[in-house]
């Protein structure tokens, strides 16, 4: 299990789940944004004039078939696509700017980790490289180890670990800086289903204990109702938003709260709007 990290700091941590008052603060403000890329033959409208607010604290899925643009959009987000129109701005910033100022972490859909470096060596790679000293780079790392559960491990390497501790260690290491925003594209896309199940619930109570603001792809209609206080609906491509559904589920989450009434209402919704984006 993922264990509690005190930070006083982290943002929005006395926030309610559902996260959308008027007044909070918006970690994420895209307005009319177009992604088209010029190919040899004909442009490709990957984004389709995107609108999208997500406020400080929320935990918000996006999701839709393939192809749809859900990674381009969070690539967006994160200064690692550029848009051909519109706004992005994240914490009031461009996307570059938030970038440099080490807004956020990034967790891609493979772990994405160095073979040749220990675990405990790859979580301190971005510390190091950020300029904190060894001992303190360590320092943080190890705490942030143990907060996903994998104490006692830092000395393996990544073959050494099963998939799911991989993708554990490129949490870990996204949230070594204290990331104001945690992005994920599909980070268990690849796991099996009891591992995927493990980790949802694992990375739910660490949201919940943070509050960071976190922005998460997803194929999966039941991932996206059990993680999220907003789920993100997307059409085929140009990708657009079919449709925003804030969750109405209880604060506290649990993966029995899936058979739950509530959690197939909600289920039902997303089906209906993502069958609603395939057919508009």
């Amino acid at each position: 299990m993922f264990m509690n990290h005190t930070d006083a700091t982290a943002p929005g941590a006395a926030m309610p789940r559902s996260g959308g008052a008027p007044d909070s603060k918006l970690a994420v403000q895209v307005s009319a944004a177009n992604v088209i890329y010029q190919t040899a033959d004909t442009p490709v409208h990957a984004l389709s004039d995107i609108d999208l607010s997500i406020a400080d604290g929320e935990f918000v899925s996006l999701i839709g078939p393939s192809g749809c643009g859900k990674t381009t959009l969070l690539r967006v987000i994160a200064d690692l696509e550029p848009i051909t129109s519109g706004q992005v701005l994240v914490n009031g910033l461009t996307p570059h700017q938030a970038r440099l100022n080490r807004a956020y972490g990034y967790v891609f859909q493979a772990p994405a980790l160095f073979p040749w470096r220990t675990v405990l060596a790859n979580v301190t790679l971005p510390l190091q490289i950020q300029g904190r000293s060894k001992a303190q780079a360590q320092a943080i790392a190890l705490a942030q180890l143990e907060q996903v559960g994998l104490k006692g491990f830092e000395r393996k390497y990544p073959w050494q670990l099963s998939g799911g501790m991989q993708q554990r260690v490129s949490i870990a290491r996204a949230l070594s800086f204290e990331p104001q925003i945690l992005m994920m594209d599909e980070p268990f896309g690849a796991l099996d289903e009891i591992t995927r199940d493990r980790l949802n619930e694992q990375l739910q109570q660490l949201w919940q204990r943070e509050r960071r603001t976190v922005v998460f792809v997803t194929h999966s209609i039941a991932e996206a109702v059990y993680l999220s206080s907003k789920i993100v609906v997307m059409s085929p491509r140009p990708g657009r938003i079919v449709k925003v559904i804030d969750s109405t589920l209880p604060d506290e989450r649990n993966l029995d709260l899936r058979d739950s009434p509530e959690f197939v209402r909600i289920a039902h919704e997303v089906r209906e709007a993502l069958a609603d984006g395939h057919h508009g």
